[in-house]
């Protein structure tokens, strides 16, 4: 606990309520500190030197962070934590945006969130994305076809990084040939996750995310010129019949979708290759039975998931684990540590290609549950079998790759292999 203990915020430094989860150590291995906390302190108040007022819990146990997520008193708005408001200027880039300048359904509440949801879920239902499957496969093949024979590659590069990239692009109606540029604004922007410095051009926003909204108002422009079969020119048309978006939630929610879309299926496709070629026996079950791939993608998401945390704010005072938890509390809900609770998982340090119960909740849950999960989905298993089937012999070339410095949205930096 001492790590845990003894990183406290300076009442005059930056405010970072992540330092905690930042060490080298607890990148690389999470779920130890998470196993600590939820059989000592599994409802816990983060330290916050010099600060009295409503504060920051991390909470790790399945129970409450599943009551937490389905449970309306707590809201997604940021600027209803106390915490944010009386530290806004210490508060992370990214937080800071996120609480002030643009507004997406991450951090909307009920109606407003249920009008726009409604509005964008059109374009996510199984049926629409169960007719991707045949395009989404032409793109894995084409990627996969670009790699060298016999040379090593990187998964993040080659696969993981540019497949989902291109499917949301095409989706949304952002040029695909873009998805380089747009993967970097986004690296970028995901980097400052968890970062207490900020370098914005404005209170609030990255350079990069300046640029990215930039790139998404002229094409929201050019749309409203010229419409095409896109989710854009179909939330602009929805705007000006209906009225309903404002254009900033317009701009917010395009921009929601394409960096969502992308960064946590490349997550999920590395954390999940890597687990896999980490556990030998498990790699040669699924090759030897594809047909395991529905429950191996449930697992390798409860594993080693691309989200590790989501945030909420106490909208009245409640109380979780025996701990009074006062109106306006900002509370980090640990889903990552929740995906290894052995209240609910049997052995979770142990991959179970079969597990069977998979109740995880690595794609949230309750009203807010990710909207492209079944994309996802498919994408990842799509990419796992292709990488499978053309890679008898994939080998690490690395013992320990490296993960992004960000403890919120998990994922490799690379991911080198031998064929």
């Amino acid at each position: 606990m001492n790590e845990v203990q003894e990183t406290q915020a300076s009442p005059t430094g930056n405010f970072d309520v992540f330092l905690p989860l930042r060490s080298q150590g607890a990148l690389e291995n999470p779920f130890a500190i998470y196993s600590l906390l939820r059989s000592v302190r599994p409802v816990m108040k983060m330290p916050t030197e010099g600060y009295d007022g409503a504060g920051v819990w991390f909470v790790t146990r399945y129970e409450d962070v599943h009551s937490i997520l389905r449970d309306p008193h707590f809201s997604v708005d940021r600027m209803r934590a106390q915490v944010i408001r009386d530290n806004f200027e210490r508060l992370p880039s990214f937080l800071q945006q996120a609480a002030q300048n643009v507004r997406s359904m991450l951090t909307m509440d009920p109606p407003d969130h249920t009008r726009v949801r409604k509005l964008v879920n059109k374009a996510f239902t199984p049926k629409r994305v169960e007719a991707l499957r045949h395009h989404i496969e032409r793109i894995v093949e084409d990627l996969l076809g670009e790699i060298e024979p016999g040379q090593p590659f990187d998964v993040i590069d080659a696969v993981a990084a540019p497949l989902p990239a291109i499917v949301i692009a095409e989706l949304l109606g952002v040029p695909a040939e873009d998805h380089r540029q747009f993967k970097s604004w986004a690296a970028e922007i995901v980097a400052s996750i968890g970062q207490p410095t900020l370098q914005g051009n404005r209170p609030g926003v990255s350079p990069a995310a300046e640029k990215l909204f930039e790139y998404l108002g002229k094409i929201i422009a050019e749309r409203r010129q010229e419409p095409r079969e896109d989710l854009i020119s179909a939330m602009v048309l929805a705007q000006e019949e209906n009225d309903a978006l404002t254009d900033m939630e317009l701009l917010a929610t395009s921009n929601l979708i394409l960096l969502a879309g992308h960064e946590t299926t490349t997550n999920l496709i590395g954390n999940g290759l890597l687990a896999l070629l980490r556990e030998p026996d498990e790699l040669d079950r699924l090759r030897n039975d594809l047909s395991l791939l529905p429950t191996a993608i449930e697992e390798l998401l409860r594993y080693d998931g691309p989200v590790q945390s989501t945030v909420r704010i106490a909208s009245e005072d409640t109380e979780i684990g025996g701990h009074e938890i006062i109106e306006g509390s900002l509370v980090l809900v640990g889903i990552g540590a929740a995906n290894h609770d052995p209240a609910v998982f049997e052995d979770p340090e142990r991959l179970d290609l079969g597990r069977d119960p998979n109740p995880h909740l690595a794609f949230g849950f309750g009203a807010h549950f990710c909207l492209g999960a079944q994309l996802a989905r498919l994408e990842g298993e799509i990419a796992l079998r292709a990488i499978l089937e053309r890679f008898p012999n994939l080998k690490l070339r690395i013992d320990t790759p490296k993960y992004r410095p960000n403890p919120v949205l998990r994922g490799l930096e690379s991911l080198p292999v031998s064929q």
